[in-house]
């Protein structure tokens, strides 16, 4: 089984292509399973996501998607949701969503990912940033909202590395997971930054398995080129690491099959 479960469209204003391109885009590339995932609408950000008035024609979308290609892939439906407290809305939390991805994107409100504003990264204690990182995913797994982890250590995205083992930085956030019963994403999209490496690492991915904590896969696709990206890549190194099987959802329950 192919599984693909983070993905977006152009409702979140910074993707490109249709719900059709990209699942036909998917049904080429053999793709069994093929999640959208789009950005949640919040009252914080509001560029950068679904707007709330959006959230029915974005699940009008995907539904009927599902149901026009259903004799060719399976398509599921869900929302990436950033945590920040004081933001999250129940229309979302609550919504029939076969999953939902729980992001860390913003640390005290800064968008430490987006080029737009890593002049932030500038005279900030490196380690201090990264242990806050940490300390939001823990939180975000301790809510018990969320079916999965989003891109579990994008704090690296533009290389600024700590000093300190990025295994025991991460590790409260990984025995959080555990104990929250969520999924890790393999996630492509590291590849395409300046990093140039998975979400997760290798080190934090074996990790997450000596802790048998199951894992999916995601390109998170912003363009029709994206779709499937680096697939192998992930497959292969879950299956070093030790991995054999990947969750699905479907209604907020979890599968896993074989990869």
């Amino acid at each position: 089984m192919r599984i693909d479960l983070h993905n977006h469209t152009t409702r979140c204003n910074h993707a490109e292509g249709t719900v059709d391109e990209y699942i036909q885009r998917a049904i080429e590339l053999g793709i069994d399973i093929y999640g959208f995932s789009e950005h949640a609408p919040m009252d914080f950000d509001p560029h950068y996501r679904l707007a709330f008035e959006e959230m029915q024609a974005y699940t009008d979308d995907i539904l009927g998607a599902k149901e026009q290609y259903k004799n060719d892939i399976d398509i599921l439906f869900g929302y990436e949701v950033d945590y920040l407290p004081g933001h999250m809305d129940d229309k979302v939390l609550s919504a029939k969503v076969d999953y939902l991805i729980g992001s860390i994107h913003f640390i005290d409100k800064w968008s430490f990912d987006n080029p737009e504003f890593i002049a932030g990264w500038k005279n900030k204690n490196i380690d201090e940033i990264w242990q806050a990182y940490f300390e939001a995913t823990e939180a975000m797994a301790k809510s018990g909202k969320f079916d999965i982890v989003g891109h579990l250590d994008l704090i690296k995205v533009f290389k600024f590395m700590p000093k300190q083992d990025v295994r025991i930085l991460a590790r409260n956030a990984l025995q959080a997971i555990k104990s929250s019963n969520m999924v890790l994403e393999v996630n492509t999209a590291g590849l395409r930054k300046p990093i140039g490496e998975l979400y997760p690492s290798r080190g934090l991915l074996e990790e997450a398995y000596a802790l048998d904590i199951p894992i999916t896969f995601s390109s998170d696709a912003h363009s029709l080129e994206q779709v499937g990206f680096s697939y192998d890549l992930a497959t292969s190194l879950a299956k070093e690491v030790g991995y054999t099987k990947a969750a699905t959802f479907q209604g907020r329950d979890r599968q896993l099959v074989t990869f």
